[in-house]
């Protein structure tokens, strides 16, 4: 493994901002009607119980920070969990990595811990991570790996 990690090599941009909501149409509206957001993916992840939107202001390059929208499937998700403890609200900062494994590694090497074992997968194929709260300031941080051609 490199010896000598350089997180900018891996870490190339903030990639999109969760936020924990009730109910995904209600907050889609929401963000369209009151900030001219746009829908431009939304898709159903049974494994992480959640149906999700990614929005997006009209006319920004691709690649562009995206707000992800997070509704929970039932009552058992974790964002269901979270909006039980919390309310809605921010959620999770996930940051655009090149290689999610080799991230993942030199992390945990740093004595971070991380949530799965191995990537998950994520929004539009995308392979993900997460470092834990408490090792990461109370910020639930993700580390997202997007699929080779990807749009928000």
């Amino acid at each position: 493994m490199n010896t000598e990690f350089i997180p900018s090599e891996y870490v190339v941009a903030v990639d999109h901002v969760g936020i924990a909501v009730p109910d995904l149409d209600s907050a889609v509206a929401w963000y369209r009607d009151n900030l001219g957001m746009v829908e431009t993916h939304r898709e159903i992840n049974e494994a992480q119980g959640v149906h999700e939107a990614m929005l997006s202001v009209p006319g920004t390059p691709e690649g562009s920070v995206a707000l992800q929208l997070l509704a929970p499937l039932n009552e058992e998700s974790t964002i269901a969990k979270f909006i039980d403890r919390n309310g809605p609200g921010l959620q999770q900062l996930a940051y655009r990595v090149t290689d999610v494994e080799a991230v993942s590694a030199q992390l945990r090497e740093r004595g971070l811990r991380l949530l799965y074992a191995e990537p998950r997968g994520g929004t539009a194929g995308s392979r993900i991570n997460f470092i834990h709260p408490k090792d990461a300031g109370g910020v639930l941080v993700e580390l997202v790996e997007p699929a080779a051609k990807t749009t928000h």
